[in-house]
């Protein structure tokens, strides 16, 4: 079988792409993924092919700046309306063109797509073959309903000849890896083919020995905020402009760090290589660029994350609460749907009230019963690698039934 996967966007979109590709890979089928320049270096050392073919996010962006500028009054109109940009916009277009010549050149049977990436959509279409989202916060809300207005279009713009409807983006299905009684789809989402999210992403990943080292008597509370906030800080430092509801990371950590600073507990702060500016953190506070994050909420206590949905998976297979801290798209719908479940607590960016939900988190039993019940279902999924022949099953069942 051959399979055409697509990602962009930030890494965290690549790497949800990775376990499925790595798993049909492994399996013997021949994947090719496509994505920007920017993000081949997260299938490297894998048994696949990659081609550097789309837009990249920068691009994407100063494509959408006067959408990115309109902010509603309701911040969650907001956050929807940049959501549904960051998958609908000009750059749909540009990416079926890409993909267009190469999947033609490569023949796939079966496109598994980033969620917020419709440029596989529509080529998959074109070609009559099945196509799925991987695990996507974006595509948890990309309903048909709000997909309606510019899918057609941007398929003519592409001069594909196939004809789109809005319900036809799932026909095939999607993929997730969070257990039903745990969902974050939006209710007008179909079901899912559900998998077990992995323990690790990068096989080759280890704890850095001085986090080994840190003392153990204390809880440890590991803070990121994702790999999107800072590529939007970098395209903001080259003139694109974003949506005057996001927060300058910078102050978001020292504010982090401001929260952290009287709990009793070992914190790690990851600052994605992002300068915080003048901040003086206490002892039981270490800021660090990055960690091998599925790695490390094994043995964390709490996670004070941003609310991307990757982040979300890893916390609930590792079993930890989240204090989350969202910032846009489908993050806001992430933080409520954690209270929601008792998985944790939404914060807002305020010291005081960040520092409130982490000293009763890590000491609130039922919480930690919620995650644990959350762990298990999880624990209760197939393996993602059952993924490859599931996949190969529907691509035969789509042949016979042609």
């Amino acid at each position: 079988m051959r399979v055409l996967c697509t990602a962009m966007g930030s890494p965290s979109h690549a790497r949800a792409v990775l376990p499925f590709a790595r798993a049909l890979a492994t399996r013997g089928h021949h994947v090719l993924v496509a994505t920007p320049a920017h993000l081949t270096h997260v299938f490297d050392c894998e048994p696949l092919h990659t081609a550097a073919v789309l837009p990249d996010m920068a691009a994407t962006a100063r494509e959408l700046t006067h959408l990115m500028r309109e902010d509603s009054a309701d911040p969650r109109t907001a956050h929807t309306k940049l959501l549904v940009a960051l998958a609908t916009g000009p750059h749909a277009t540009g990416a079926a063109r890409a993909l267009l010549p190469l999947a033609e050149d490569f023949a796939p049977d079966l496109v598994l797509r980033d969620g917020a990436e419709l440029g596989g959509f529509l080529v998959a279409e074109e070609r009559g073959i099945p196509h799925l989202p991987v695990p996507s916060g974006n595509a948890n809300l990309l309903t048909p309903e709000r997909l309606a207005p510019v899918l057609d279009r941007r398929r003519a713009e592409a001069a594909l000849t196939t004809p789109v409807e809005p319900e036809t983006i799932y026909r095939y299905g999607r993929l997730d890896c969070m257990p039903a009684s745990c969902s974050f789809a939006d209710p007008g989402m179909p079901g899912a083919r559900r998998y077990r999210q992995p323990d690790l992403v990068s096989r080759d990943e280890v704890l850095p020995t001085w986090i080994a080292e840190l003392p153990s008597d204390r809880p440890l509370v590991l803070a990121a905020l994702g790999t999107a906030l800072p590529m939007l800080t970098g395209m903001r430092r080259h003139g694109v402009a974003l949506p005057d509801h996001l927060n300058d990371p910078a102050t978001l950590l020292r504010t982090i760090t401001t929260a952290l600073s009287p709990l009793c507990c070992e914190a790690i702060v990851v600052t994605g290589g992002i300068d915080p500016g003048p901040l003086t953190a206490p002892a039981h506070i270490r800021l660090t660029d990055r960690v091998p994050q599925p790695l490390l909420l094994q043995c964390s206590d709490l996670f004070l994350t941003h609310g991307g949905y990757n982040g979300i998976r890893e916390a609930v297979r590792a079993g930890v609460p989240m204090a989350v801290l969202p910032q846009f798209g489908d993050q806001p719908h992430n933080a409520d749907r954690v209270t929601e479940l008792g998985l944790g607590r939404r914060c807002e960016p305020d010291a005081d009230d960040i520092t409130a939900a982490c000293e009763q988190l890590l000491t609130d039993d039922k919480t930690q019963a919620a995650v644990r019940q959350a762990q298990r279902a999880m624990l209760a999924l197939p393996d993602v690698t059952t993924a490859a022949d599931d996949l190969a099953g529907l691509v035969e069942e789509h042949r016979t039934a042609g």
